[in-house]
C-alpha cells in the first residue's frame, strides 16, 4: 500500500499548480488574443485586456472602415436606440449628456467611437480587415486565423491562444425572397445597407416590414414622401409604454446628472426596475400578462383608430412571444393621408409592387 502513496515531491508539485490556477493565465507565458469585430463588445475586450493583463498581445479585426458595429452600418432614417440611452452605456463610462431617451444612431456610434479614442484602444483595431477562416491548430494548441485585407485584397495569417467571436448578429442582411425583385427598375434600399445619397422627396416608397427598423423608418420619411405604402405580412406588438413620445432631455436635466452623480444612478436604477418589473408580462396566462394584453390592444386601438389598421396590426397572440417593439410615432404615421397598408407582397414588377 506504500507503493501507492504520491511522494512529498508530487505534493510540492501540486501545490504550485494549485497557485498557477490562482493567478491570471498572463502571469507565466505571454498570450495571443485575436477578436474578430470591433463593435460595442469588441470594444469591450479590448479595454478589459489593457486595463488587466499585462503580458499580452492582441488584435481587433473589424471589417468595417470605422469602430462600434451596428451603429456604424445602420445608416437608415430614424435610425435610433429602443433602449432608454443612460442604460445603453457600460456601468463603469456613463454618458451624462444624451440628447434623448432614444437618441439617433449617430450619437450612439459618437460614445462608442470617443470610448475607444479615450482609451487608446484603436492601437489594437485593424480596421478594413476582415476574418475569412479560422481553425485548430492540435499541434501548437491554438488557432490559425486567416484575414483578409479589404483595401488591398491581400489574405494574412495570424495565429492566437484566443479567438473571440465578437461579430454578433445583427450585419449578415439580405434581401426578401420576393418574386421579381431583381427585376425593379427603381431605386432598391436596404435598412441594412442605407445610401444616404438617395431623396426620398416627393416619391412614392413601398416599405417592406414592420420590425424594428421599419418602425423607425416610417416616420423619419412619411413627411417628405408623396406616398407611402407599407406591406405588413404580420401583425405586432407597438409598445405605447416606451413608445408614447420621444423625450429630450433639458439642458437643466443634462447638468444635473454632471453635478449630481447620485441623481443619475437613481434613474438609470429606475429604469433597470421598470423594466425588470415587466417580466410578469411574458408568463402564459399570468394576469399581469393578461391586463397588459387588454392595455395594449386598447391602447393601439386608440392610435389606430381604423378597423382595417387594426386588423393588420394588432395580434391576437399574447403580448411577450416577439419582442415588445417601441414605435415612437409609428401608429400615428400608418393614420396619415399619403399612406396605405398592405397585407401581402407577392411579386414585384419592372416599375411596381
Amino acid at each position: 500500500m506504500a507503493d501507492l502513496l504520491l511522494p512529498k515531491t508530487m505534493h510540492a508539485g501540486d501545490r504550485d499548480a494549485s497557485r498557477r490556477l490562482d493567478g491570471p493565465i498572463h502571469s507565466e507565458k505571454h498570450i495571443r488574443v485575436i477578436c474578430v469585430g470591433a463593435g460595442a463588445s469588441g470594444l469591450l475586450v479590448a479595454y478589459k485586456m489593457q486595463k488587466h493583463f499585462q503580458n499580452f498581445s492582441l488584435a481587433v479585426y473589424e471589417k468595417n472602415e470605422a469602430v462600434s458595429g451596428t451603429w456604424w452600418e445602420n445608416k437608415y432614417p430614424g435610425c435610433a436606440c429602443d433602449v432608454p440611452s443612460h442604460n445603453y452605456t457600460w456601468s463603469f463610462e456613463p454618458k451624462l449628456d444624451w440628447s434623448a431617451v432614444y437618441p439617433p444612431a449617430k450619437e450612439i456610434f459618437a460614445y462608442f467611437e470617443g470610448f475607444a479614442r479615450k482609451y487608446a484602444l484603436y492601437q489594437y483595431v485593424k480596421l478594413q480587415h476582415q476574418v475569412v477562416e479560422s481553425s485548430w491548430n492540435h499541434q501548437d494548441g491554438g488557432y490559425d486565423v486567416k484575414i483578409k485585407d479589404l483595401a488591398t485584397g491581400a489574405i494574412v495569417e495570424d495565429h492566437c491562444d484566443v479567438l473571440i467571436n465578437a461579430g454578433g448578429i445583427l450585419n449578415n442582411w439580405k434581401w426578401p425572397a420576393i418574386p421579381g425583385l431583381n427585376k425593379y427598375k427603381g431605386v432598391l434600399l436596404h435598412t441594412a445597407n442605407w445610401d444616404e445619397s438617395v431623396s426620398l422627396e416627393g416619391k412614392h416608397v413601398g416599405l417592406i416590414g414592420n420590425g424594428s427598423s421599419g418602425i423607425q423608418v416610417l416616420p423619419a420619411i412619411r413627411d417628405q414622401c408623396k406616398k407611402v405604402t407599407t406591406f405588413i405580412r404580420e401583425p405586432t406588438w407597438v409598445s405605447p409604454v416606451q413608445g408614447l413620445e420621444q423625450h429630450r432631455f433639458s439642458e437643466e436635466e443634462k447638468r444635473e446628472f454632471v453635478e449630481n452623480p447620485a441623481a443619475l444612478l437613481e434613474y438609470r436604477k429606475n429604469i433597470e426596475s421598470g423594466l425588470n418589473g415587466q417580466f410578469g408580462i411574458f408568463l402564459k396566462n399570468n394576469r399581469i400578462n393578461r391586463d397588459t394584453h387588454t392595455y395594449m390592444t386598447q391602447q393601439m386601438k386608440e392610435k389606430l383608430g381604423d378597423a382595417y389598421l387594426e386588423e393588420k396590426l394588432i395580434p391576437d397572440w399574447s403580448v411577450g412571444c416577439r419582442r415588445l417593439t417601441p414605435g415612437v410615432d409609428y401608429l400615428e404615421s400608418l393614420t396619415k393621408p399619403n399612406h396605405d397598408a398592405v397585407r401581402r407582397l407577392e411579386r414585384v414588377g419592372d416599375d411596381h409592387a
